[in-house]
């Protein structure tokens, strides 16, 4: 059933065809039978309480969409009543939640049934879902290999068929990489659409986003929608016009940007380019027009500014722990070189990364005039050994962070632009998922949820491929 999506399963329990106590029950099986082998679904609530719970939704009017519908929440993020250990030995002890953080409280006043946390990287730093607390997310499709990340559990746990539609967040990439190496959907929205939870500075880092998971467009459009309600609490407020209404259409005459590899600039594992042009192949024969344009502004200009606003960012998230010295150590070494290279930087040296940020910004916009989409792949690599902690190398050329292997998804996070990845198909030396970037100017989140769903309808690549232990 859960395959269906969370729509569908909506649809079936309103014609009174499924009850939540029945969904739980099958939900709470698949992840007693496939979720010891990949790690998708973390602090698992208790089964008698979950039914319970099931079974008191089912005596109830429907509050929404996702009323009686089993969700797990990205363990960055408050679920009342759960850890959020952001997979830090530093909080894997912590208290529970006494409230639910923004997203969680959206999508329990929408009915979700709250059955634990997906997995992510300490602090989500990294596009690999492993920690100390929790260990690594496997990839469903091989459990040798990474899921990706940060929102690497939930990529994971919705190809499993564990959830229909689940959260994740977006700094750099991580709603993009880990849809695309587990061939379902994720969409980056566009720049505070989504809000954050109100604590903290909430004026200066303009960086990362949450956002929603999904196997079909549809629910991922639902999604947003819920996540999207402007928080009096924060500046940059917007009300958007709700994205599910809006699903429909084609993609004749779409105008495409097919970026590739920058102008030559940026590295990829043999294959994937390949892949990626043969997708493109079909978005011609359903009406758009393709054309390859060169990187449209300079990579390593792209690059500094991003590694510079990225490292002030997180230090301003993690500084206080860093600076206690019987905490820093619990860190991770990854963590503690971002958060140095932040404390370490100058207002000047900030204010130059942000000044390219407006150049790239101006450029961007410039290049939406011929442009409906630019598309980029969603990753360089194959999903990798899921023992390794982040990769060295890619076709040969040497990574100089522990995230440069991650550079082509920041022309969208760098400026808020949204994006939609979409599954590409399978390729590879181990035959793997990878997708394409669908990347819209401002605000054109409903356009490329329509643009997903078209090429949804062609392809269904999540119904088309499905992972061995699914079978």
């Amino acid at each position: 059933m859960i395959e269906e999506g969370a729509l569908a399963l909506r649809a079936r329990m309103d014609a009174g065809d499924l009850t939540a106590e029945a969904l739980m029950a099958e939900t709470l099986d698949r992840i007693a039978a496939r979720n010891g082998a990949i790690n998708a679904i973390v602090a698992l609530r208790d089964r008698d309480t979950l039914m319970a719970e099931a079974r008191a939704a089912d005596a109830q009017p429907a509050k929404g969409w996702l009323h009686g519908i089993p969700v797990a929440v990205k363990d960055l993020a408050d679920v009342a009543g759960l850890r959020t250990t952001m997979g830090s030995p530093l909080f894997a002890d912590a208290a529970p939640a006494a409230a639910d953080g923004v997203v969680a409280a959206r999508m329990r006043d929408a009915g979700a049934i709250f059955i634990g946390k997906t997995n992510t990287p300490e602090f989500g730093l990294g596009s690999h879902s492993i920690n100390p607390v929790y260990g690594a997310t496997r990839n469903p499709y091989d459990t040798t290999r990474s899921a990706g990340g940060s929102s690497g559990g939930a990529g994971a746990a919705l190809a499993a068929g564990l959830v229909a539609v689940a959260d994740g967040s977006d700094m750099m990439g991580s709603l993009r990489n880990p849809a695309a190496w587990n061939n379902v959907y994720g969409m980056r929205p566009s720049w505070g659409r989504v809000p954050s939870d109100p604590v903290g500075d909430c004026f200066l880092h303009m960086l990362a986003t949450n956002g929603p998971m999904a196997r079909t467009p549809r629910d991922l459009a639902a999604l947003l929608d819920t996540l999207s309600a402007p928080d009096p609490r924060l500046p940059f407020a917007q009300t958007h016009a709700p994205c599910l209404p809006q699903i429909g259409g084609d993609m004749t005459g779409l105008r495409c940007a097919w970026l590739g590899d920058w102008g030559g600039a940026l590295p990829f594992e043999d294959g994937i380019l390949d892949l990626c042009i043969e997708a493109l192949a079909t978005f011609e024969q359903l009406g758009a027009q393709v054309t390859p344009v060169a990187g449209p502004f300079d990579r390593d200009a792209l690059w500094r500014a991003w590694i510079t606003l990225r490292s002030w960012a997180v230090a301003g998230n993690l500084a206080a722990l860093h600076d206690d010295p019987s905490k820093r150590g619990m860190l991770k070494d990854t963590a503690i070189w971002e958060v140095a290279r932040g404390l370490a930087m100058s207002a000047m040296e900030v204010h130059a990364a942000s000044v390219i940020r407006s150049d790239w910004f101006r450029a961007a916009i410039t290049v939406f005039d011929a442009y409906d989409v630019l598309v980029l792949p969603s990753a360089q690599m194959w999903p990798f050994d899921v023992t390794l902690d982040w990769p060295r190398a890619i076709a040969g050329q040497g990574m100089d962070t522990y995230h440069r292997w991650m550079e082509v998804v920041i022309a969208a996070s760098l400026i808020g632009l949204p994006v939609v990845n979409v599954p590409a198909g399978f390729g590879g030396p181990h035959d793997l998922p990878m997708g394409i970037q669908l990347i819209g100017r401002p605000g054109s989140d409903a356009r490329l949820l329509q643009i997903a769903d078209a090429w949804h309808q062609a392809t269904d690549w999540p119904a088309q491929r499905r992972p061995a232990l699914v079978m």
